[in-house]
C-alpha cells in the first residue's frame, strides 16, 4: 500500500543547516503554520496550543536573546560551540515558538474535575502534535527545519521582547529555512524491540 503521509514522514528530518533560499514569503508560511496548528487535534477541543511566529531580524533576535542567556551560564571555554549552533537556527528563514497557554489548562481542570490530573498531560500531547504538524507541513513545503528546546532559559526575555501573555508557557522552539546540507543515513533499532503485534 502506498501512503503519500508516510512518504512525508520518511522526508521529515532535523536540519541544523538553515538558510533564506525559500520561494514561499511570510504570509504564505504564517498561512501554513497556523493550519498545521489549527487542525491539531486536542482533549476536549480545548485547543491549547499557541504559536509566535518569527522571521527574519525577529527570528534573529529570538536567537541573541538566547544566546545571550546562554552566556551566563555555559562556561566562557565551552561556549564557542553553543553559539555557534544558535547561529545556525538564526541563519534561517524564522522560527516558531511553540506555547501551551496554562489559563485553557487549569480552566478544563475546573470544569472537568474528574479529569483534573490529566489535563497537563494531554496538554503536552496536544502541544507535540503540534509542533509535529508544523514539522510535517513545512516538510512538504520543501523546507527544513529542527525541534529545539531551550526554554525556560529565554522564557523572561522572550515576554518581555514579544509581550507573550502570562498564561502561555513556552514548550519548544523549531527554526525554520531552506535545505543547506544534505542529510545521513536514519538507524531503526529492531522492531521487536519496540512493537508487540496480536490478533
Amino acid at each position: 500500500m502506498n501512503s503519500t503521509l508516510i512518504e512525508s514522514l520518511k522526508q521529515r528530518r532535523t536540519q541544523y543547516a538553515l538558510g533564506r533560499n525559500v520561494s514561499l514569503d511570510n504570509d504564505a508560511l504564517t498561512h501554513l503554520i497556523k493550519e498545521a496548528i489549527r487542525h491539531t487535534p486536542s482533549s476536549f477541543n480545548s485547543q491549547s496550543s499557541r504559536a509566535v511566529i518569527l522571521f527574519g531580524g525577529q527570528s534573529e533576535k529570538f536567537w541573541s536573546l538566547t544566546k545571550q542567556e546562554l552566556s551566563t551560564i555555559v562556561p566562557a571555554e565551552a561556549f564557542a560551540p553553543t553559539a555557534a549552533k544558535l547561529d545556525s537556527f538564526a541563519a534561517g528563514v524564522g522560527t516558531v515558538l511553540f506555547y501551551e497557554d496554562q489559563a485553557v489548562v487549569d480552566g478544563m481542570q475546573k470544569q472537568f474535575a474528574l479529569y483534573a490530573e490529566n489535563f497537563p498531560v494531554w496538554s503536552e500531547q496536544s502541544g507535540g502534535m503540534a509542533q509535529f504538524a508544523v514539522w510535517l507541513a513545512l516538510t512538504e513545503a520543501g523546507l527544513g527545519a529542527s525541534l529545539q528546546h531551550y526554554n525556560p532559559v529565554a522564557d523572561d526575555a522572550t515576554r518581555q521582547e514579544w509581550n507573550v501573555p502570562v498564561s502561555w508557557k513556552l514548550r519548544a522552539q523549531m527554526p525554520f529555512g531552506s535545505h543547506e546540507a544534505g542529510f545521513g543515513d536514519k538507524a531503526f533499532m529492531a522492531d521487536e524491540q519496540r512493537f508487540i503485534v496480536k490478533g
